[in-house]
């Protein structure tokens, strides 16, 4: 089993592109909404969002109950409210409206952690970063890419696993797969493009 067949075949099915790189405030705050909740409320939610309030000066000046109504849909939005709304008074005061591109500093903001500030910097900057979420983890441990208990473990596993030139579509490509195809329970296995490359498959 080769990385490079992986990727090549999952990029295949899914061609990158689906998740583009936006404006880095955009997909920062809504990586925060996200924590949590189901793919399709975040993005309702990030939509009404940004229709009212789009840039940093403008949450941060924004009514909290305002904003806890406009993503009342989210997961815990009493506390993502007012936690964006200081994320954005940061960004505003301090960074003069732009959001820091490197992940030091972004790790530094209030309630971003690795996998936020790493889909920030892929999605929002295009730089080359290994964004891990539920579905990477456990998708690169099904698939024996890695053997770790934890997304931070596989992070740091996977920038050494992975050629660099694979860093950031990894995100996108196995959540796309996860959501798809290899699922928590009851994975698709039947459609499933690397079937025999996955040590789990007892058929091959």
């Amino acid at each position: 089993m080769t990385v490079d067949t992986i990727i090549s075949r999952l990029k295949k099915c899914y061609p990158p592109g689906k998740f583009n790189s936006t404006d880095p405030f955009q997909v920062l705050i809504a990586t925060v909404l996200s924590q949590r909740t189901r793919d399709e409320v975040t993005d309702r939610a990030s939509e009404k969002l940004f229709a009212k309030y789009g840039t940093p000066a403008a949450l941060a000046s924004a009514d909290a109950g305002d904003i806890e109504a406009l993503i009342r849909e989210v997961g815990f939005y009493r506390i993502k409210a007012p936690r964006i709304k200081e994320i954005a008074r940061i960004i505003d005061n301090d960074f003069k409206g732009r959001v820091p591109d490197d992940i030091d500093t972004l790790l530094s903001l209030p309630g971003v952690g690795r996998k936020t500030a790493n889909c920030t910097l892929v999605y929002g900057f295009g730089k080359d970063a290994v964004a891990v979420d539920t579905h990477v983890h456990r998708i690169s441990n099904r698939l024996g890419l890695v053997m770790t208990k934890t997304p931070e473990e596989t992070e740091a596993k996977l920038r050494e696993a992975l050629p660099k030139k694979h860093w950031k579509h990894i995100n996108e490509l196995l959540v796309r797969f996860g959501q798809d195809v290899c699922r928590p329970i009851a994975p698709r296995c039947s459609i499933c493009p690397i079937l025999e490359l996955c040590p789990g498959n007892k058929n091959k």
